[in-house]
């Protein structure tokens, strides 16, 4: 068989979208490209498998083996050959199919008489939608052209798969973007809601993969390359100067990247090739994607993320497809991305009514303002963003981790019913916002909300809440391309006061760190970020910012109260040094005859095991402890928060943990020191119960979980409940909740 030619390649494409163009059905046309392709390339054999499921490839179109086979012969990803190439997403080119690694024969298709394989992954953007295969008698290898044009050609057929031309009969010819899809992620906020999808980065599509003139297309490409690296070189020099160290080599590598000579060759040997100046940026995005997910080394991940991103602006400029959308463009938006920023997260405003992510974290910048808003979040919803169009329908079940796209009428019945009656509940507890949460053996148990936005202040007065137990004050960090001034700072939290409207607010010092990193901070590898340089640490060691934000925290009191909680203490010295800054900070203030607040608490959160055992003296200084349930769970059990397989697996209810508790009661109740329990868990109406049973007094929570929390506070006997949960321990029972769940049912 002889080389194929650069125009050769080009007449082929020619022929294959002339034959993409007629009318047909789905399979007819599969059918028409194979022997295409076959007669195109001399081979004896021609094959197009596609996914019929994410983990299952059906052969649905073949020139040369049984006829019979098409739409019964199926194998898994990784099986045989063909199977091998579609895990990785890489060419297999040899003269001896059978002295493979993973050979498998697959005897209904009458494949023994041909020794020579070449297959290649049909992909589109790194996601492998089948394989297309040739092989021939001759037992050779197929050239670096042949391979290079079959690619080519895979290509195309991804891009026509996406535009639905090959539509037909079974799973893996089912029309794209149309069918029912439920994706299992994780919790990164709970709460549900339903309305349309709206993608971050909309799908650029290419309609026009093929082209007749390379020297049209070649100009086209150059001149989308010219604004491109004008983009960049703008947005360098609105850095220039207040950019960090770290920024500026962020987008210096970007830079480096607009003007890489290889890229854009690359892209000029795809259009000589036939393809068209937007499908060349593709195929070579494709590769960049495949790649990233073969790369270990985490720079070089992030590196090959920028080319993907300049390689995302490049397509948008040479189609006139627009970016990011606005959450006005569709009704009730969704937002679904790969991953976001907290700035660009905000951008979108409280509009939002929920976010999925194929990335992120429940510690994520993205989760923080998910909280903040107070909108659900999924995150871990893999390739959501491939399968999602502007404009779907979507559901998230923030409880669940789930996420429903296209969703069948039932589903979307049952969902907007079950939405009804939380709504019909928050009804029911909006009767009883001004009452105190007392039990009916009448404790009182206070109920605080955290917040991190001015946006969150007005849910004070709409959910109940006593004050707000936690003020997360990283939010004005992490949005940020440079250190916020203090005066900015000092407005911002007189006006977190002025709408608490004598409320109490409890100010929790910058908590940044492990995954919280500051764009203008330079970011420290660490083998395992959530128990290195974070929170408390970072501020002891770079005091700067921290007496920065002590001194906006006390002129932004005004000469009020003011109450300020250091975050991630893990022994007394470091309380001891952060609570001498702040007071150093007030004399300070004193001598330049500045307003004092009118009386100062200085508390520590939590949330190592480590600070429970800390000396009496520690108890004695703090004026308030408040338990960082999230962190405090993971280090007691050992089980990192961010890990799908642990992050489940111990009950915030087990009888240990529970112990462990009780024991830091009773420590604060020696020394009368004020205790609260803060986190996701404080806001579960169980959890919330058998902690204010076990001597908790006060507990913080995301606002709209106060209704229900103390709806079921003001249902209850908490020394029935102390009964049930010792009587549980005494047993020998892992977990007090199956006790304290059959107790309440039982209640009337």
């Amino acid at each position: 068989m002889a080389e194929k030619t650069d125009s050769d390649s080009r007449k082929l494409l020619r022929r294959l979208r002339d034959t993409l163009a007629e009318e047909g059905e789905g399979q007819e046309r599969l059918d028409n490209i194979t022997h295409l392709i076959a007669d195109s390339m001399g081979a004896d054999v021609c094959s197009i498998y596609l996914l019929r499921d994410a983990d299952t490839l059906e052969l649905c179109a073949t020139e040369g083996l049984n006829p019979e086979s098409v739409h019964q012969t199926r194998l898994r990803i990784g099986e045989g050959l063909v199977g091998r190439v579609a895990r990785e997403a890489s060419p297999m080119n040899t003269g001896d199919a059978t002295a493979e690694r993973g050979f498998r024969y697959m005897p209904e298709t009458g494949e023994e008489n041909f020794t020579s394989f070449l297959g290649v992954p049909i992909q589109r953007l790194g996601e492998t939608l089948g394989v297309l295969v040739v092989q021939s008698r001759d037992g050779r290898e197929h050239s670096e052209d042949e391979v290079y044009a079959l690619e080519v050609v895979a290509m195309v057929l991804a891009e026509m798969a996406e535009l639905g031309a090959f539509v037909g009969e079974g799973e893996a010819l089912a029309a794209p973007h149309q069918r029912q899809i439920l994706f299992r992620g994780g919790v990164g906020q709970e709460g549900a809601a339903i309305g349309h999808v709206l993608l971050h980065e909309p799908r650029v599509v290419v309609t026009n993969p093929v082209a007749d003139d390379p020297v049209v297309e070649n100009k086209r490409l150059h001149d989308a390359m010219d604004t491109l690296r004008g983009h960049v070189d703008d947005m360098l020099s609105v850095a220039m100067g207040t950019a960090g160290e770290e920024h500026m080599k962020v987008l210096e590598a970007y830079r480096m990247f607009a003007n890489s000579r290889g890229w854009v060759r690359r892209m000029e040997e795809d259009i000589e090739r036939g393809l068209s100046a937007e499908a060349a940026v593709e195929k070579e995005q494709s590769a960049v994607r495949a790649r990233m997910g073969r790369v270990p080394d985490p720079y070089l991940r992030e590196r090959l993320h920028d080319l993907d991103d300049l390689s995302n602006r490049l397509l948008r400029i040479l189609t006139g497809q627009g970016g990011t959308g606005e959450a006005g463009s569709v009704e009730n938006p969704i937002l679904v991305a790969r991953n976001i920023g907290p700035g660009e997260l905000l951008d979108y405003g409280r509009d939002l009514k929920g976010v999925v992510l194929e990335e992120g974290s429940v510690g994520s910048h993205a989760a923080i303002v998910a909280r903040a808003l107070a909108i659900p979040l999924v995150i871990h919803a893999e390739r959501i963003t491939a399968e999602a169009l502007n404009g779907d329908q979507i559901i998230v079940d923030g409880d669940q981790g789930l996420v429903h796209l296209r969703p069948e009428d039932t589903v979307a019945h049952a969902f907007r019913d079950k939405m009804a009656m939380q709504a019909k509940a928050q009804e029911r507890y909006s009767s009883i916002r001004s009452k105190p949460a007392r039990t009916r053996d009448g404790v009182t148990i206070g109920l605080h909300m955290n917040a991190g936005l001015m946006a969150d202040l007005p849910s004070l007065e709409g959910s109940g809440a006593e004050g707000v137990g936690l003020f997360r004050t990283e939010l004005q960090f992490l949005t940020r391309s440079t250190v916020p001034r203090r005066g900015d700072l000092a407005a911002l939290y007189g006006r977190v006061m002025d709408a608490a409207k004598g409320r109490k607010v409890v100010f929790r010092t910058l908590d940044i760190g492990s995954d919280k990193v500051l764009p203008y901070m330079k970011r420290v590898d660490e083998p395992n970020p959530a128990l290195g340089w974070r929170a408390i640490r970072v501020g002891l060691d770079k005091p700067g910012v921290m007496r920065m934000q002590l001194q906006a925290l006390i002129r932004g009191a005004a000469g009020r109260p003011l109450a300020v909680m250091f975050p991630f203490v893990a022994q007394f010295e470091e309380f001891k040094e952060a609570r001498g800054l702040l007071l150093e900070q007030i004399e300070r203030e004193r001598a330049l005859g500045h307003v004092l607040p009118e009386g100062v608490e200085i508390g520590a959160m939590l949330e190592t095991p480590s600070l429970a055992f800390a000396p009496r003296q520690f108890f004695e200084l703090a004026d308030f402890i408040s338990i960082g349930g999230n962190d405090l769970k993971q280090f007691f059990f050992a089980a990192d928060r961010e890990n799908e397989l642990v992050r489940r697996r111990y009950d915030t209810l087990n009888v240990s943990f529970l112990t462990f508790l009780e024991q830091i009661v009773a420590r604060c109740a020696e020394t009368g020191t004020t205790l609260s329990f803060c986190g996701e868990d404080a806001g579960r109406p169980i959890e919330a119960l058998c902690f204010a049973a076990i001597g908790l007094r006060t507990l913080s929570m995301r606002p709209a979980s106060i209704g229900p929390v103390k709806h079921l506070l003001r249902r209850v006997d908490l020394a029935e409940a102390r009964a049930v949960i010792d009587t549980a321990r005494a047993s020998g029972a892992q977990s007090v909740r199956p006790a304290v769940m059959d107790w309440l049912a039982r209640q009337t």
